[in-house]
């Protein structure tokens, strides 16, 4: 069975596959929004919306591996006011899926996401904290994480820009976005099997030659986070996520 599942796909689709499986390992347990760097590569190479069903399982099993290794370090509050508009954002995703063109979403998607990355570096050099204890904040997130998470697991620098933006010490960083990542993702399982269809049997089987390449790359994630000092890596996550975010231009 293994075999006629490799033989219907290219080498280079399966090198593109383990160097997300790599990027999404390094990107759960510490280096937020990587994998923003390889998901044009995945849909190019297996089609857009086929692609997010390759992602899913792969995304679903290092949020696994972050959720136990960070299980002490996740700031609840934080999760249960992104949870309610992150859930909105998958049915909004799923309704508008017809209506706007990839490309449009994936512009709406950098705006948005430049503005939150300005208000994130503004509100650190001022020492502001009006702007993101507004009412409006976490549910402004959550709803754009819903929304970027189904349509093209691209949630990543949405999450980091609301969490940096709160001030949490890098462990607390990472446990919450493991955690929530961990609810979000499983709750989209059901919505891609059924409402998409974009998750086969074919695929999980695809899935399966990635977890020991997603597991290295949680090694390297964790290794990252124990030795870059506190304002180093929040420095190096600003940076990703600007490049993640322009990514989305192209």
């Amino acid at each position: 069975m293994s075999s006629l599942i490799v033989d219907q796909y290219t080498f280079v689709q399966f090198i593109v596959l383990f160097v997300t499986a790599l990027l999404i390992g390094m990107s759960k347990t510490g280096i937020q929004g990587i994998t923003l760097f390889v998901i044009p590569l995945m849909a190019f190479s297996f089609g857009a919306k086929a692609s997010t069903g390759v992602i899913l399982p792969m995304l679903c099993f290092a949020d696994l591996i972050a959720v136990w290794y960070y299980r002490r370090s996740a700031e609840w509050k934080y999760i249960l006011k992104l949870l309610p508009a992150a859930i909105a954002g998958f049915f909004l995703a799923i309704g508008i899926d017809k209506i706007i063109p990839p490309a449009g979403f994936r512009h709406l998607m950098a705006v948005t996401l430049l503005i939150g990355v300005l208000i994130l570096i503004w509100t650190r050099k001022q020492n502001v904290s009006s702007v993101s204890s507004a009412w409006w904040y976490a549910p402004f997130f959550g709803l754009l994480g819903g929304f970027t998470t189904m349509i093209g697991n691209a949630a990543g620098p949405v999450m980091a820009v609301y969490l940096l933006s709160m001030r949490l010490p890098k462990y607390s960083f990472v446990g919450t976005s493991a955690w929530f990542f961990l609810v979000v993702n499983y709750l989209k399982l059901p919505l891609q099997l059924f409402v998409w269809e974009n998750i086969t049997m074919q695929t999980l089987i695809l899935n399966l030659f990635t977890i020991p390449i997603i597991i290295v790359g949680a090694v390297i994630g964790i290794w990252f986070v124990k030795k870059v000092p506190q304002e180093t890596y929040t420095r190096f996550i600003i940076i990703i996520t600007i490049l993640s975010t322009l990514m989305l231009f192209f």
